[in-house]
């Protein structure tokens, strides 16, 4: 056990964690763009937090969260999601006080005791914003083009940005009710969840992914026909405003989403063509949640998308990241001397901008030119005692085969100015 990772659990290995940078890096870039702001919160929260927050009728608070008693008998969950964390942090240092709208992102762990497949792990990553203070439905529209701009500059393909608006308290009420009605006959041929969810949430029957279950609701009442006049007014403004943004979205009627602090817009953005797990983001409307947790009346908005869902479908649609520069100079020195001095040219040329690796296993030179080829290295160094009685290093370009001494005052101005292409016969 001491060698094997828990269950749902990851490590990011060297060669793996350069995709995490590069798309981290993409993040960062367009969250800047469009006025974000990164907050980081605690790993774990008081669970009541996420009780109210999330809702207890949810799977994740019912089944999913990691929670545990502290040394004080208090208890705390590790944070399954990050909306609620966001707000209790927006409320605790007054936040709102200050010009609003206020836009925060966050990138980080999340926990969920959830059967782990692919790209769905209990231990997972996510990106996500929070816009506080702003009932604009231009907004809305905007966060989505922004999540739907992230996935573009990644090189992301054949996405569908699936829409709907799940109301306010009072449509949902009305639609609960006729939900129900519509239901009651039908209650004992839906799956055992369902049947769960009949009396405390019978919304979330209808993003059920059973096959039988979702025939059995097929022709359902949904909330579109339920909408009052206000989230109606809202929701084709979402829309006019997607359609301004070149934002192409289709509507679909039974997207609920997980979470009980929706109001008014909820979507999801869907990859094509990629298996079970096609949803790689979504987020929507929770202009109530704020109050809930013990804040003024204040709406929000937001998103979250999960980073191993977003890099297995890159890897699914053939994408390549970029990757960080490589080892762009070896230092190969042979004796005590030699090891001495390259140390301090190493150094020297880090200060500089230059990446370097050297040898620290005393190798022959022949092994160390075999190193310096396995790091792809563009600019080998040779520094031995022939070397070092001329005062001089031996600079060889290992893809050209080609090499040049150079007097060892002036090697470290040299190389800087050849990593930049410049030409060894100047």
């Amino acid at each position: 056990m001491l060698t094997t990772r828990p269950r749902g659990t990851n490590d990011l290995l060297p060669k793996e964690i350069e995709k995490w940078h590069y798309l981290e890096s993409i993040l960062r870039q367009v969250a800047a763009l469009y006025g974000y702001q990164e907050i980081r919160t605690p790993i774990f929260e008081h669970t009541e937090l996420f009780q109210r927050g999330v809702g207890e009728s949810t799977d994740i608070v019912e089944k999913e969260m990691y929670t545990f008693l502290d040394r004080g008998e208090r208890s705390l969950t590790l944070r399954p999601e990050a909306t609620a964390s966001t707000v209790r942090a927006f409320l605790e240092h007054k936040l709102y006080a200050g010009s609003l709208p206020l836009k925060f992102y966050y990138v980080g762990p999340m926990f969920r005791y959830d059967r782990p497949q692919a790209g769905r792990y209990r231990q997972f990553h996510q990106f996500g914003v929070e816009a506080f203070g702003s009932q604009d439905p231009g907004l809305d529209a905007e966060v989505i083009a922004m999540a739907m701009d992230i996935y573009e500059r990644l090189g992301l393909h054949d996405l569908v940005v699936e829409l709907n608006s799940v109301g306010c308290p009072h449509c949902r009420q009305a639609h609960r009710q006729v939900l129900q009605e519509y239901l009651k006959e039908k209650v004992t041929a839906l799956c055992v969840t369902c049947q769960g969810r009949f009396a405390k949430n019978p919304l979330r029957i209808l993003d059920c992914k059973n096959a039988h279950c979702r025939k059995l609701v097929a022709e359902a009442p949904t909330i579109e026909q339920m909408l009052c006049e206000e989230c109606r007014d809202h929701f084709q403004l979402v829309q006019e405003y997607l359609q301004e943004l070149q934002v192409p979205y289709t509507l679909n009627p039974s997207l609920v989403r997980g979470l009980d602090y929706y109001t008014k817009t909820a979507f999801e953005i869907v990859a094509q063509g990629i298996g079970a797990q096609s949803s790689i983001g979504g987020g929507g409307r929770y202009d109530d949640l704020i109050e809930e947790c013990g804040g003024p009346a204040m709406p929000g908005i937001g998103y979250a998308m999960g980073l191993e869902r977003i890099l297995l479908t890159l890897e699914e649609q053939g994408v390549v990241l970029p990757t960080q520069a490589k080892t762009q100079i070896f230092l190969a020195a042979l004796g005590e001397e030699a090891q001495k001095i390259g140390a301090g040219l190493a150094q020297e040329l880090r200060k500089a901008g230059v990446i370097v690796e050297r040898d620290y296993l005393g190798r022959s030179l022949k092994a160390q030119l075999k190193a310096a080829n396995r790091l792809q290295t563009a600019i080998t160094v040779i520094l031995g005692e022939e070397e070092l009685a001329k005062g001089a290093a031996v600079v060889r370009k290992m893809q050209e085969g080609r090499q040049k001494v150079v007097p060892l005052p002036e090697l470290v101005a040299y190389l800087v100015r050849e990593n930049k292409g410049g030409d060894m016969d100047e």
